[in-house]
């Protein structure tokens, strides 16, 4: 069956896409399994960097800044081959991991110590990280940013309006006259405490 608005599984996914895409890459599958290699790469890197555990010896710098480039260099290519060795293994963090041995496969260091590749882990220690990064992704990549927007076009109208009088309402009757300028700047100063409020 062919993509389109009609067969999307979500409004998201059709008619709205274009709205929502800079959220792909914070909320899509790929996001989830870019976050994924990055706790994994993290996790692998500071066992390595933990002198009581003899048999994961600490990484040079040039393995840990390829670790490094390994996780922001993920791309939805990578994704895709996460994805083919999930259809062998039928389960979602483990093809993380058989990817990364696959990807690090030329690399010594990291070889030598392959086996705590998601050392003591459970695949929700994996999923739960990742979850959790892929909300901050998108609070600080794509909310707060829209909230700006949104808080800086309520002043604009506020100042713009500062003059327009209007009649206010109190229990559904009229109350005393406000103007629709000072109606926009409450509504700015109500996001900037929900914002302050949540967000710090």
């Amino acid at each position: 069956m062919s993509h389109s608005a009609l067969t999307a599984l979500s409004p998201l996914d059709g008619r709205y896409a274009t709205k929502v895409d800079g959220l792909r890459d914070c909320f899509s599958e790929y996001a989830l399994i870019r976050f994924r290699v990055h706790v994994e790469i993290a996790w692998l890197q500071h066992l390595a960097a933990e002198p009581r555990i003899a048999e994961c010896p600490a990484f040079s710098p040039a393995t840990v800044a390829a670790l490094d480039r390994l996780a922001k260099d993920f791309s939805v290519a990578d994704a895709a081959a996460v994805k083919a060795i999930e259809a062998r293994t039928n389960h979602d963090v483990k093809a993380v991991e058989y990817w990364l041995k696959e990807r690090c496969a030329n690399n010594a260091e990291v070889m030598r110590v392959g086996e705590f590749i998601h050392f003591g882990c459970t695949s929700e220690d994996i999923n739960n990280v990742a979850h959790a990064l892929m909300l901050q992704a998108g609070t600080q990549n794509q909310l707060l940013p829209a909230l700006t927007q949104l808080v800086a076009r309520f002043r604009d109208l506020a100042h713009q309006l500062a003059d327009l009088a209007m009649l206010a309402r109190t229990h559904g009757q009229p109350a005393t006259p406000t103007t629709l300028g000072k109606e926009m700047a409450n509504i700015a100063a109500r996001l900037l405490r929900t914002q302050a409020k949540f967000f710090g």
